[in-house]
This record gives C-alpha cells, structure tokens and sequence, in this order.
C-alpha cells in the first residue's frame, strides 16, 4: 500500500535516532493525533478518538528531525501509510505507521526559528569532489554549504534562491 496521507499530532514519545550498520540514519516517534469538534449544546471543545502512528523519517530527514522535535510538541507529517497486521500467541494487533517525506511543527500552536542544515548530499560531479564511504558506492558527495539568503541578510526572493548554485540537491 502506497497511500499518501498527511496528518497534525502531537510527538508522544522522546524521538529514536539510530544509524544501521550501513551508515543509514533513521529517526522514529509514536504520534498521537485527536479530532476535536465544538458542541454547540455544551459550548466547549470535545476531543474524539485518538489515532496512534509510529511515524518514521530516513536520510537527511532523520538527520534533522532528531534535534529537531521533542516530545509533546505539535507537528505535521506527510508521508507514506503503511498498514500492518500482526501476531503473537494469543494476541494481534495492527500497526499504522508513516514512512515520512516531510515532517514540521504546527505553527497554528506556536512559532519556530529555521536553520538550513550545513551538510548536504549533492550529485559527485555537481559537487567536483571526491566521493567517501557510504556515499561513494553509490555516486554521491558531501561538501559544506555557504549561508545563503535564508540565512543572511541577503535577497531571499524565490528568484535569488534559485540562481544559488548551493542549494541542496535531494537524493
């Protein structure tokens, strides 16, 4: 199943930060996500069912994500639902994770300061440097990124930003 789905919550546990033995970063949290609805007849917020996910982000996203959330802060994942049932013994269960693509704070509940990561992954050729370990089997290269216009005092315009040939390039 590769249904896409984005959702608000609330992170319910410390986020898990990991690297496996082929140097792939992985970060994981449980999210709690409640629908509230107002009840004219009561006057006051009822909150419904909460919907729990174990929402897990790779690569660059995982690498941010670990400093990046705390647990009890609101945020949106979009990503990849994942539906999975199981079994053990005499109990099942069924599991709801997000494969995540995109992961932010709710800024409908408060504000956020953003900071560009200053190592990214860039194509071995665009960045002209030697390619090492992981990166290298398969084609590509890090290299330090300059502050650009995000993150000085700099023209930030959409134009400016993508005449920047420092921009990132996803992988």
């Amino acid at each position: 199943m590769s249904d896409t789905i984005t959702l608000t919550g609330i992170v319910a546990t410390v986020p898990r930060h990991l690297v496996t033995g082929e140097g792939l970063p992985i970060t994981s949290f449980r999210m709690a996500s409640t629908q509230r609805r107002y009840d004219r007849a009561q006057q006051k917020w009822i909150d419904g069912d909460t919907n729990w996910f174990t929402v897990t982000s790779f690569r660059q996203l995982a690498l941010n994500v670990a400093p990046s959330l705390q647990k009890g802060q609101r945020v949106l994942v979009a990503g990849r639902l994942r539906i999975r049932d199981w079994e053990a013994g005499e109990r099942s269960g069924t599991n709801v994770e997000i494969d995540a693509d995109a992961i932010g704070h709710d800024l409908s509940w408060g504000t956020a300061s953003f900071t560009r990561s200053t190592t990214v992954v860039v194509a071995e050729a665009e960045a002209g440097a030697e390619a090492s370990g992981d990166a290298a089997s398969e084609g590509w290269a890090t290299r330090e990124v300059p502050a650009g216009p995000a993150d000085s005092a700099e023209d930030s315009s959409p134009a400016a930003v993508l005449a920047d040939d420092t921009i990132p390039v996803p992988f």
